[in-house]
């Protein structure tokens, strides 16, 4: 009877050896499980070390790269009242306001005591005097033109004038004016002793 049992024992301890070689392959021949995605928290999840959330209002606008524009906007405005901020907006005009809370974060830290309103108060200043510039400029524009002008207009007005001087100075050339000198050089106009045209008058004998 013991050497019945034995054999038994024996028979049920090698039937499992003989089904392991199948039992491995089959796991072989299914997919290996894909690795589960993780996802980074956003900058303001991880500056407030909180869960990112999978619809948190202030991932699509701090991104993980970008850390330092969450801590300019946190440190003067904080982290409720800029939620809130963004949750009375709507979506289209969050990005626009985003970056209008961070810029004028910025000013307040470098400019404490006047922040947004000295920076533009300053370049308000540099409008200001460009414009003088500009007009400046605009008035010697004008006043380059209109001295354009009247040199054109002097310059037409001596061309006009300028035929009308040489037909005078033509007529003047041709007519010769009566002088004495041109009558005393004119042989017509000679003298009574000399001009023989007067010895006719007196006779010849005496």
């Amino acid at each position: 009877m013991e050497c019945s049992d034995t054999n038994t024992n024996s028979t049920t301890s090698s039937t499992p050896l003989s089904s392991s070689p199948s039992s491995s392959s089959s796991p072989s021949s299914s997919p290996p499980p894909t690795p589960p995605i993780v996802i980074s928290p956003c900058a303001a999840c991880k500056i407030l070390r909180r869960r990112c959330a999978e619809k948190c209002v202030l991932a699509p606008y701090f991104p993980p790269t970008e850390p330092a524009k969450f801590t300019i906007a946190h440190r003067v405005f904080g982290a409720s009242n800029i939620i809130k901020f963004l949750q009375e907006l709507p979506e289209s005009q969050r990005a626009d306001a985003v970056s209008s809370m961070v810029y004028e974060a910025g000013a307040r830290i470098r400019d404490p005591v006047y922040g947004c309103a000295g920076a533009i108060c300053q370049l308000q200043k540099q409008v200001n005097e460009l414009q003088a510039q500009l007009a400046k400029a605009q008035a010697e524009l004008v006043n380059m033109q209109c001295q354009q002008a009247n040199l054109v207009a002097l310059i037409c007005m001596e061309m006009s004038q300028s035929p009308q001087a040489t037909v005078q100075q033509s007529l003047e050339s041709n007519f010769i004016p009566s002088t004495p000198n041109n009558y005393q050089n004119n042989p017509c106009f000679l003298n009574e002793d000399n001009n023989p045209c007067l010895l006719w008058d007196h006779p010849v004998w005496t």
